[in-house]
């Protein structure tokens, strides 16, 4: 059984280029970070999403006088999908607005990662709340994609 789980998360890896850990969910961008951010941000705008910062981490770790790869941090949300998580438990305010890291590894390659939906309904125990949870699921998939395929 644990050959054929390994063999399917093996597959679901190579298939998606995608990968969940400690409830961060990663994506393969086939762009380097600032194109990989820019086209993020023209889809969540696309949707009607709010983009509340961009920070550029390793522009601020030039000013600290130290070498960062490519890192950046795109901070984003709307009311209409956050407003029903806090209703069913005020503490998930604490993740939201929702996040996207776009960062450089060691060898060059470029991800895009955030919380899983699902982990944040877990850690937050958001009973009553799994058609928001898919619907964001869902959307913030959606939203990796167009920011990360060719």
């Amino acid at each position: 059984m644990l050959k054929l789980f390994s063999g399917i998360t093996a597959l679901f890896f190579c298939v998606s280029l995608a990968y969940a850990d400690n409830g961060i969910v990663s994506v393969k961008s086939s762009h380097d970070v600032k194109t990989t951010a820019d086209r993020l941000e023209a889809a969540l705008n696309s949707k009607g999403m709010t983009v509340f910062a961009r920070i550029d981490h390793a522009a601020g770790a030039m000013k600290a006088g130290a070498n960062l790869a490519p890192t950046e941090l795109v901070i984003f949300g709307n009311p209409k999908v956050g407003t029903p998580l806090m209703m069913c438990d005020r503490a998930v305010a604490i993740d939201l607005p929702q996040k996207a890291l776009i960062w450089e590894e060691d060898g060059g390659q470029v991800w895009l990662s955030y919380n899983a939906p699902d982990y944040l309904a877990q850690r937050h125990d958001l009973a009553g709340c799994g058609e928001v949870v898919d619907k964001i699921r869902n959307a913030l998939a959606n939203f990796a994609k167009a920011a990360t395929q060719p």
